[in-house]
């Protein structure tokens, strides 16, 4: 709080620490939910946010499964994309750095809702049916997610919070060098890379770093978006 100039309003801050009800002994939770994100304290994995996700999104494709023979192929895609994807995508800049066994689970709702709009069997490749309908794979779409982040903060879309702490080489190099007009980013220093590599400023540091200078030269945002999900594509499945 003193590092973001908050002051702690004693007036209106409560604290409950409550053991024992009665003749039971309530547990400390092990999760935290903050705008709709659970995260585990202990070890900062986001493995309950992902089972929950993954469990919310198959909820919703088992009760669209019901309709799939009662409207037409537009429809049920047009509804597969309303309902699933938000659900899937909501927040997945805080899953960058994810192990991949975590990605596989997000990735196997892609998986299941492309089956289920091709109405094919659960044995068929789904690589072809992924790449008819232009979708991301899970690591992508949380690296396009990362990446519009940061780009809305180098150009002052974004809340400060987040903005000062992405900072451009250009900027930090104040000498006359090569790398003055250089559109890479700093990257922070961190202790443990299970945490601190996953941390926005780090992560979107890196990732920004990776891309392409046609991407990252892009002046508007609708541009940016549009060269990001093609590059993104092509490293996915054409590479």
């Amino acid at each position: 709080m003193r590092s973001n100039c908050l002051q702690l309003n004693t007036a209106k801050s409560e604290i409950l620490w409550c053991s024992r009800v009665g003749e039971n002994y309530v547990l400390p939770s092990t999760t935290v939910r903050d705008l709709g994100v659970l995260i585990d304290i202990d070890e900062n994995s986001m493995r309950s946010h992902v089972l929950s996700t993954v469990s919310g999104c198959f909820a919703v494709l088992r009760q669209l499964r019901s309709i799939r023979r009662s409207v037409s192929d537009f429809v049920f895609r047009s509804l597969v994309v309303s309902l699933v994807m938000p659900r899937l995508d909501y927040c997945n800049a805080t899953l960058a750095g994810l192990p991949a066994s975590q990605l596989s689970r997000l990735q196997s709702v892609l998986n299941a809702a492309a089956k289920l709009i091709h109405r094919s069997s659960r044995y068929e490749h789904v690589t072809p049916m992924l790449r008819d309908l232009h979708w991301l794979r899970s690591p992508e779409r949380i690296a396009f997610k990362l990446a519009v982040l940061t780009h809305r903060c180098l150009h002052g879309l974004a809340p400060r919070y987040l903005s000062d702490y992405i900072q451009s080489v250009a900027v930090s190099n104040r000498r006359r060098l090569r790398s003055s007009s250089s559109s890479q980013l700093v990257i922070r220093r961190t202790w443990l890379s299970t945490v601190g590599d996953r941390a926005f400023p780090v992560a979107g540091s890196h990732l920004w770093n990776s891309l392409p200078p046609d991407v990252t030269s892009a002046s508007t945002l609708s541009v940016f978006r549009t060269r990001l999900k093609t590059h993104l594509f092509s490293r996915s499945f054409l590479s």
